[in-house]
């Protein structure tokens, strides 16, 4: 896919430090000075269709993306040919870490929708955290989100029954949609209910049982992708309750 134009400085201005993602993407925490100076590492922006990848595993690792619109889910491919979902990443988070330790990239990463990322150089990055205050300290918080995140992963698969699983999963969806302004409560899933049971370690049927199941208790209501949390006080002492219990 053809690169757009490289980015301008008032171009970057406008994508960084006017962009509504700006207190969830890299730029967060560096003074306004050397925001203007990013123009080196935020080289080009890329678009992305739907259902196309951003790279795949055993791609080369030049850069780091930063999600400006759309949506992704991250995959591996396992010994028996069927696909594991490793996570679902939105608007400000950030994807291509995964190639950092070994030069190339160990999982693919597929548009959920038609997106765009900002393409940050990370050889480039590397030199300005030497030179930009804030910038190696901001990117290693970028990090320890996403581990962070991915503990949050084992916990759900380790200690959570299904259903505890599933309302684990939308109450995290809620609270990403809220950090970046819109309804806690209504939203739309671009991930398919399958690949929801292949990132939760569930089978389709048992995910489609317990959306149903939700619906019929009025926790949520449920047309196709669009949700609607009706009782999120409901989610939440299920899985307290569950815990209890054990």
């Amino acid at each position: 896919m053809k690169a757009t134009a490289p980015i301008t400085l008032t171009g970057l201005k406008k994508a960084c430090s006017q962009c509504n993602l700006f207190e969830l993407c890299l730029p967060f925490g560096i003074n306004d000075s050397d925001i203007l100076r990013l123009d080196e590492l935020v080289a080009t922006q890329r678009r992305i269709k739907r259902q196309q990848p951003l790279y795949r595993t055993g791609d080369t690792f030049e850069a780091i993306y930063a999600i400006r619109t759309g949506s992704f889910k991250s995959d591996v491919l396992l010994e028996d040919g069927r696909e594991q979902v490793t996570g679902f990443q939105m608007t400000g988070e950030i994807l291509g870490l995964d190639g950092i330790g070994t030069g190339v990239h160990t999982c693919n990463a597929i548009a959920l929708e038609d997106s765009e990322v900002c393409v940050i150089s990370y050889t480039k990055l590397e030199e300005l955290a030497r030179v930009i205050e804030g910038l190696q300290h901001q990117f290693h918080k970028v990090m320890s989100r996403e581990i962070v995140r991915d503990h949050g992963v084992m916990m759900l698969l380790g200690s959570m029954r299904a259903e505890e699983r599933l309302a684990a999963f939308l109450l995290n969806m809620s609270q990403r949609f809220t950090a970046r302004g819109f309804s806690p409560t209504e939203f739309n899933l671009r991930m398919t209910r399958e690949e929801i049971g292949s990132y939760l370690g569930l089978k389709l049927e048992t995910v489609s049982r317990a959306f149903s199941h939700f619906q019929e208790e009025g926790l949520i209501s449920v047309q196709q992708k669009h949700i609607c949390i009706l009782n999120s006080n409901g989610l939440r002492k299920l899985i307290q309750h569950q815990a209890s219990v054990r």
